[in-house]
């Protein structure tokens, strides 16, 4: 019974892996479209979102097996309660990925008149904490979990310069300030993929301490 037991316990966290890299390939196919104005990509990375949401049902189905079919002991416990949540924020940062593909989409059809270096910037560092977030679920990491934590400061500063910007050249061209608005919409969904990288690194350490 001890060994099912454990191997539900690490078939769960391959599943927390696999879903972890499903979202960071969403986000990449999203701002790869983005930047090269690519409708195919974006129109592919917005039906991926569907096989994010089914891995999420998996986890969730997974989770509650071994809640009902097991008793965990308190850590254990803390581990699937806290993957549950976890894929609640994963499954949130797959829906602001084919938020932005939709966006591109809206945008496609007339270039871009400012530069989107800040907005890559933001995605590289948001893909930074979501990597690491996963990590120190797996490996329990308070450490990395905390790093994770603090990089969010990193994020919300990106997209105050970026936001200053876009209001900037929103009042210096007004022509193409709904072009503009709609390049702060992705970096605000940047912003908020980093808000759920925070609250998946929170749970890790509540799912290690006990302690939120």
């Amino acid at each position: 019974m001890r060994d099912k037991y454990m191997k539900q316990l690490e078939n769960l966290n391959n599943n927390m892996i696999e879903m972890g890299a499903m979202i960071e390939k969403s986000i990449e196919n999203a701002i790869s479209a983005l930047v090269r104005q690519d409708v195919e990509t974006a129109k592919k990375a917005i039906e991926y979102d569907a096989e994010i949401d089914e891995m999420e049902k998996n986890i969730e189905n997974m989770c509650m097996k071994i809640l009902l079919s097991q008793q965990p002991v308190a850590s254990d416990l803390r581990t699937v309660s806290s993957a549950l949540k976890m894929v609640t924020d994963m499954e949130r940062i797959g829906d602001h990925a084919a938020d932005i593909s939709e966006i591109t989409i809206m945008m496609a059809d007339k270039p871009y008149r400012c530069k989107l270096e800040k907005i890559e910037k933001m995605a590289k560092e948001t893909m930074i904490m979501l990597v690491q977030s996963i990590e120190s679920y797996v490996n329990k990491d308070i450490e990395k979990a905390k790093a994770v934590i603090n990089h969010d400061d990193i994020v919300d500063g990106l997209f105050d310069e970026v936001k200053k910007a876009l209001i900037v050249a929103i009042k210096d061209d007004e022509e193409d300030g709904e072009q503009m608005a709609d390049l702060l919409m992705v970096a605000k969904y940047l912003e908020r993929i980093g808000d759920h990288a925070t609250n998946i690194s929170e749970w890790v350490i509540y799912s290690i301490t006990g302690k939120r």
